[in-house]
């Protein structure tokens, strides 16, 4: 007893010194966004696109700040201060480069060489419908610089590769302080920085609120329960010390949360929550059956402990099967989960332990016990399937079945709007450029000269216009440039800007001819389009959100062209870029979510035939821990819910929930048999025991995860409700399936 007692004293101190000691380097903990977290790994389509991003640069270097006015833009006091925040934003940190339409002119060959025409005569009322009628008929500013309404004007810029959050966040404040500077307060801003800084942001936003919902919850939840005080104490300051050592550890790791971060809080707080309620559950039954604090928790730790070291296993294995992801994101986030769990099984058996038994035992067991009621109840379940095993299991297979058929209506057809925070700034200004401009999907083509060949070759660059014509007649894609571009500009200018002019030149003398100017006049232009050794051309454009698989048909399409039409002898395209990379992941989420869950259902069942040393035990777990993920796939398709890389999540905390109440109930039940019981008798005692844990657990997951549903993330809100909805799905089966499977295949004598 005395070794109890110093034992109890060690930990408390020692847990409370971590949580001090985590709390004092949360401050190091680091958010972060960007695209490529979910990319592919060990893809050639990955591989190809940062060479070409060492030839060219990143294609997300862009901001775009569309200005509105109040009914057209030819006003010119409004022009004066849209072309005044244009100037102005040349100097702004981390901006390489700054184009408008106030700022840009077109070029006119003349006699005396080449000189400018402005594209708006911004101090001459007189000549702004003529602008304006001109400005529609090249199409080479509409939906680019501005609208067809001709209701905003744009300012694109250019910036560094690869902004940070603090860089983003320095210049989109010159940007804002400029724009109210020359009152200029109706604009909409889309770019890396304006994602970088609105998705961080939501981040912390959304870690706050679910620790702090979810924290509300369980202690609500825990009252009603156990109608005391103390015990609610010690389960909500266990289960915090968790979630903080837990974060406390990725701060001292240098781990950065991503936008997978919101799921922390909750999944601690879960997990937490099932360990200290199976664990203080156990000890106050047996002091009130009037064993001494000691040897309950002795006798506690000996029978539950095991079986929670075995359960906190084998969901951080369905975590860790998230490692078969392709995506760094996915794979960061199995493993800081498949962390979490063990940190938190850690604090509950050493730290929660030592608080039970610091107090005493009257107060631990609460003014009014309910335990009768939940026997009366569970037992009444009992009865139920011993009475009824062939309704529940044609009723199991009925529900496999329409889980099935749901499975066959899943989609990939995902659009990135839908990652955006609900009724947000962000969210409103990526709906006005998919409205009034080209979209915000980059499109990426390279296009690869063969042979002695060069891409500025004018037999090349006949390819490359026919590639781009075709373009143009897809409507999703817009706002297309290509190396061409130089050469249609000066044929234009040497035919007084007339815009049927705007084309490659008739003949190579010609063009050759142009080529030449342009390497005068527009070196810096060609830069951005052809590489050094002429060997690779670039085309690109803007993507409207059309959804993954509608996108993905669009990149055959484009792929087909250029086999069937292109010579290719000549050239060789293949399209490339992020959002072509971020669309190749519907092609490895289903793969990588077989994988994964195989892996881990083949290690689960190792370990589970090691500790219960029968394999029909293992066989029985299979239906009531593979049916919830069925069915949680199932929802997806019926509810016309697309599958994307964050939603790969569901079906790791699924499966890991899943089989802690199987593997609990099963431990349980060979417990009895062990202890000499019948196999009806066992399964009362697993029923009266382990099963009111379970479903006081249920609930409190059920609505933990509820509490996404104040996510204003969308696919926090799917997660959410699929991953609540489908635990109760996993209660019922273990609470009505397994008996039946128990007393079908475990038969006694």
């Amino acid at each position: 007893m005395n070794s109890f007692s110093i034992l109890k004293k060690i930990f408390i101190v020692l847990f409370i010194g971590l949580g001090i000691l985590s709390a004092s380097v949360l401050e190091n903990l680091k958010f972060s966004f960007d695209f490529s977290q979910f990319f592919p790994e060990e893809d050639p389509d990955l591989e190809f696109y940062q060479d070409y991003v060492a030839e060219f640069g990143t294609d997300d270097n862009f901001l775009l700040v569309a200005v509105k006015s109040d009914s057209t833009v030819f006003e010119q006091g409004f022009l004066n201060r849209f072309h005044q925040f244009s100037e102005e934003s040349k100097t702004f940190d981390f901006v390489t480069e700054s184009s408008s339409i106030t700022t840009l002119s077109y070029p006119l060959k003349t006699s005396f060489g080449y000189t400018t025409l402005p594209i708006i005569h911004k101090d001459d009322k007189n000549k702004y419908a003529k602008d304006w009628l001109k400005i529609q008929e090249d199409e080479l500013f509409v939906n680019a610089l501005i609208d067809e309404k001709g209701t905003s004007l744009v300012v694109a810029l250019q910036t560094i590769d690869n902004l940070d959050y603090e860089k983003s966040e320095i210049l989109l404040n010159q940007l804002r302080k400029a724009l109210k500077a020359n009152e200029l307060n109706d604009y909409h801003i889309l770019g890396r920085a304006f994602f970088y800084e609105a998705i961080v942001e939501m981040q912390k936003s959304e870690v706050l609120k679910t620790t702090l919902v979810a924290s509300i919850l369980v202690f609500t939840i825990l009252l009603l329960v156990y109608r005391s005080i103390p015990v609610v104490f010690i389960s909500v300051l266990s289960i915090g010390l968790s979630l903080l050592l837990f974060l406390g550890l990725l701060s001292v790791m240098g781990k950065e949360l991503n936008a997978m971060a919101a799921f922390y809080p909750v999944l601690m707080l879960i997990v937490g929550t099932s360990d200290v309620i199976h664990i203080t559950d156990s000890f106050i039954r047996k002091i009130q059956n009037g064993l001494h604090k000691y040897t309950a928790i002795a006798s506690s730790l000996k029978e539950v402990g095991l079986t929670t070291l075995l359960t906190s296993l084998t969901t951080a294995i369905g975590f860790i099967t998230l490692l078969s992801s392709r995506l760094v994101s996915i794979q960061d986030f199995g493993i800081n989960a498949a962390m979490g769990v063990i940190v938190a099984y850690l604090t509950v058996i050493f730290f929660t332990g030592s608080l039970l038994i610091s107090i005493p035992e009257k107060v631990l067991i609460g003014q009014k016990s309910i335990s009768k009621k939940w026997v009366n109840y569970l037992l009444r379940i009992n009865v139920f399937t011993r009475n009824h095993p062939k309704a529940i299991l044609y009723g199991t297979l009925v529900f496999t079945l329409l889980c099935i058929i749901g499975i066959n209506l899943i989609s990939t057809n995902y659009e990135f709007k839908q990652t955006l925070p609900n009724e947000s700034k962000i969210a409103a200004d990526f709906n006005f450029f998919q409205e009034n401009y080209a979209g915000f999907r980059p499109l990426e083509i390279a296009v690869m000269s063969e042979g002695s060949a060069k891409v500025t070759d004018f037999s090349v660059a006949q390819e490359i216009e026919k590639l781009t014509t075709y373009l143009k007649e897809i409507k999703s894609i817009g706002n297309l440039q290509s190396a061409n571009l130089p050469y249609k500009i000066i044929n234009k200018a040497h035919h007084l800007n007339k815009s049927e002019y705007f084309a490659l030149p008739e003949n190579e003398i010609l063009f050759e001819r142009y080529k030449k100017d342009a390497k005068k006049l527009a070196r810096k232009q060609l830069a951005r389009f052809v590489n050094s050794t002429e060997q690779i051309a670039r085309i690109n454009g803007k993507l409207e959100d059309v959804g993954t698989d509608s996108l993905m048909v669009i990149y055959k399409q484009i792929d087909d062209f250029a086999a069937r039409e292109l010579d290719s002898s000549l050239v060789k395209v293949k399209v490339t870029g992020k959002s072509m990379l971020l669309d190749k992941n519907s092609e490895y989420i289903r793969t990588s979510l077989l994988e994964g869950l195989l892996y881990g259902l083949l290690v689960i069942g190792v370990i589970m035939v090691l500790v219960f040393r029968n394999f029909k035990m293992f066989l029985i777990s299979l239906v009531p821990n593979l049916l919830p993920i069925v069915f949680a796939g199932s929802i997806l398709g019926f509810l016309g819910i697309p599958l994307e890389a964050s939603l790969s999540v569901v079906f790791a905390i699924v499966f890991g929930i899943a089989v802690d109440d199987t593997i609990h109930f099963l431990g349980k039940y060979k417990l009895g048999i062990a202890q000499g019981l019948s196999q009806e008798k066992a399964l009362e005692k697993t029923f009266i025991q382990t099963g009111r844990a379970l479903v006081i657990t249920t609930i409190i997951l059920f609505f933990g995860f509820l509490v996404m549903l104040f996510s204003i993330h969308q696919p926090s809100i799917t997660i959410g409700l699929i991953i609540s909805v489908t635990l109760v799905t996993a209660l019922v089966l273990d609470l009505l399936l397994l008996p039946v499977l128990i007393r079908k295949l475990l038969k006694t004598k």
